[in-house]
């Protein structure tokens, strides 16, 4: 992976040419969190996000868990589901050495920089039935709004095969 985040960006930026993906991107200022996003940011086109970084107990097993903004996510039911020790968050060291990115940028394009597939994608199905939605580039100062088809054609590009389900929670 490369280690520089402006060149690992324009990388992701030309895979997005390449595989002719349907995405519009808006420049923002920076914000770490979905209050602040739904704050600050202008209104798009796309069902909202929040992803998560997670590990399991053992710190063998590493998830991207994207879900609609609202969901409070309830991880010991989730670690059930995808049959992983207990769940909790990835540190900032972690996140860094499998997705390449800081806390605050986590999201789908991240998968970007995961070339050994180390990290598992999954996605609630209310996501990914979504007709766009919305995901930090490769920073927190930057947001796409992604059709489904190129959704899908992203992740088969990274080659992760996401795991969809209504993942559980509540309304947050």
């Amino acid at each position: 992976m490369e280690s520089d985040p402006a060149l690992r960006e324009a990388a992701l930026l030309q895979r997005i040419q390449m595989l002719k993906l349907d995405c519009r991107l808006i420049e923002h200022l920076a914000v770490m969190t979905v209050d602040e996003a739904l704050e600050k940011l202008p209104p798009m086109d796309g069902y909202g996000t929040k992803n998560l970084f997670l590990r399991d107990g053992k710190g063998q097993r590493h998830f991207l868990v994207v879900v609609p903004h609202w969901l409070r996510v309830d991880l010991s039911a989730l670690a059930r589901e995808l049959g992983a020790s207990r769940l909790g968050m990835g540190s900032p060291e972690r996140l860094l050495r499998f997705l390449g990115i800081a806390p605050g940028a986590v999201g789908i394009f991240s998968l970007f920089n995961d070339s050994d597939v180390a990290v598992e994608s999954v996605i609630d199905a209310r996501v990914w039935q979504a007709p766009r939605v919305l995901t930090h580039t490769l920073r927190n100062t930057a947001t796409a709004s992604l059709s489904h088809a190129s959704l899908e054609r992203f992740l088969e590009s990274t080659g992760h095969v996401p795991a969809v389900l209504e993942v559980p929670g509540r309304c947050d």
